[in-house]
């Protein structure tokens, strides 16, 4: 604001002394209106001073319940589903053994597991078909079922993932998928094609780490 003249000043001065009346006054207002709530808040107490409960002879007496048990369990397995998000972007292809059938192997597994796996030296105790799920829940249920299975102490399991034959342009988009999953999964050890009779190019027959 520019000023012009000394009596825009004392009009300038006159405004600011009001707006800092009117601060102080609403300032009082609110300590006031504090002050008659604090007294309304003990005017109950201040009237009757100290009191005691008297004791209840006819109370009841209801049985405790037990609080609800926590479901550990349950907080366990979510985790656990968190983990084992699997991605659809891992490149798997330079992992994989390709020799008279595809095969797979960890690091520091030797040859002889995946020759052993293939002769059935170990019995299959449990499958899957994912014929017939899409991507994402194919996925998810691969990867509850490995979680699963090697909780339960279960050592060689059969994914089936089909051929692919019913794909568009015939193309085994899932047997790719699946060979990507299992190879994120840190409890398979080696997986190696089924044989004809166990499934074929259709099926996997998948090692697992021993439980604990």
């Amino acid at each position: 604001m520019k000023l012009n003249s000394l009596q825009d000043l004392k009009k300038v001065q006159k405004e600011l002394q009001a707006a800092h009346e009117r601060a102080q006054a609403e300032q009082a207002a609110r300590q006031a209106r504090a002050r008659q709530a604090e007294a309304a808040r003990n005017l109950f107490a201040r009237a009757v001073g100290v009191v005691q409960p008297l004791p209840d002879r006819k109370q009841a007496r209801l049985p405790q319940v037990a609080a609800a048990p926590v479901a550990l369990q349950r907080q366990k397995d979510e985790e656990a589903v968190l983990r084992d998000a699997l991605s659809d972007e891992f490149d798997v292809s330079t992992l994989l053994d390709t020799d008279e059938a595809l095969s797979f192997r960890r690091p520091g597994i030797g040859p002889d597991v995946t020759h052993k796996l293939r002769k059935g030296d170990w019995a299959i105790q449990r499958e899957i078909d994912l014929h017939g799920l899409r991507s994402d829940e194919a996925r998810v249920a691969l990867a509850e079922f490995i979680r699963l299975s090697h909780r339960n102490g279960l050592r060689c399991v059969r994914v089936v993932h089909g051929k692919g034959l019913g794909s568009p342009g015939k193309t085994p988009v899932l047997k790719s998928k699946v060979h990507s999953w299992l190879v994120q999964k840190n409890q398979v050890m080696a997986f190696v094609q089924a044989k004809p009779a166990e499934g074929g190019a259709g099926a996997l027959v998948v090692l697992l780490k021993p439980a604990g």
